[in-house]
């Protein structure tokens, strides 16, 4: 069987795997990144309350579906709120890093592809939670929702958001809950082969419903992650792959396999010998000639 024949799923492009240790202090530092990014957009908390309100308004403005719509489904069955707290604060980045993990072992090239669109999407938004700092509806008075994680539990804020070492309260606008999980999804469907596979579009439509139903975030901050991740999959293409150039075998070294079919020898023409006095040779004494 030729080289490529074989469907794109089954063997890991080990060529475009970049060197492990690299990648680990890279991913590191990108996560180092993040954190202190999120951290130095922290402590506006009158302008972010005052953005809120805008986005608010602008989302009424614009008849979006309210936030109070989905959290009522949840508020039904309070296992329901649990099992969405739960996932909105240990999914998120355990299912990125083994997604990274997995196409760094078994889809190199779409590793890199990958990591470059989530360095680029967590880059533009943590420049966007500098510029634009943003209280969730949860803290929002207005909105008249329930802070489930502090209700219900479990949640990963603490109970008073100014003075949260922990993390930045106040970083709604965009949703990199939403971004990475919409990032694992397309990855996902585009680096594998199964019928199955867009089942894996469910992350990311779950992650939705988690994020507005716990009050956590507004729709248009799913709206403006999808279109900054809309810019780096079109800025960043997936490379292709070089295609497989076949050799075609010599004629002159073909032999008897010239033109790509098996040739069969003519069969040897044997020519009488006159014979000569003495001469015993078997094949011409066989003949019965000189007798």
């Amino acid at each position: 069987m030729f080289a490529g024949s074989r469907p794109a799923d089954q063997e890991p492009d080990s060529a475009a795997r970049p060197p492990l240790v690299r990648e680990l202090l890279l991913v590191v530092g990108l996560f180092a990144i993040y954190k202190f990014g999120r951290q130095a957009a922290n402590g506006h908390v009158d302008e972010a309350f005052h953005n809120a309100g805008h986005v608010w308004d602008f989302e009424r403005a614009a008849h979006l579906p309210g936030e109070g719509t989905v959290q009522g489904l949840l508020l039904h069955n309070e296992t329901l709120i649990h099992l969405a707290n739960t996932y909105y604060a240990t999914v998120h980045f355990p299912a990125t890093l083994l997604f990274l993990a997995w196409l760094y072992w078994r889809r190199p090239r779409h590793y890199v592809w990958s990591r470059r669109v989530l360095a680029v999407l967590t880059g533009a938004a943590l420049a966007l939670h500098l510029i634009f700092p943003l209280a969730p509806p949860r803290l929002l008075a207005a909105a008249g929702l329930v802070d489930t994680g502090q209700v219900y539990g479990p949640t990963v804020y603490g109970a008073t958001p100014a003075t949260d070492s922990m993390a930045n309260q106040f970083a709604a606008m965009p949703s990199l809950h939403f971004g990475w999980a919409v990032m694992v999804g397309v990855g996902l469907v585009v680096a594998t082969r199964s019928r199955w596979r867009w089942l894996w579009l469910l992350h990311p439509a779950i992650t939705l419903f988690v994020i507005v139903g716990t009050a956590n975030h507004y729709w248009l901050d799913s709206i403006v992650v999808a279109a900054l991740l809309s810019v780096a999959l079109a800025a960043l293409r997936l490379p292709r792959t070089e295609p497989v150039r076949h050799v075609a075998w010599p004629a002159a070294a073909a032999g008897p396999y010239a033109g790509g079919s098996y040739a069969v020898p003519a069969p040897a023409v044997h020519t009488a010998l006159p014979a000569r006095s003495g001469d015993r040779s078997p094949s011409y004494a066989a003949s019965g000639a000189g007798r």
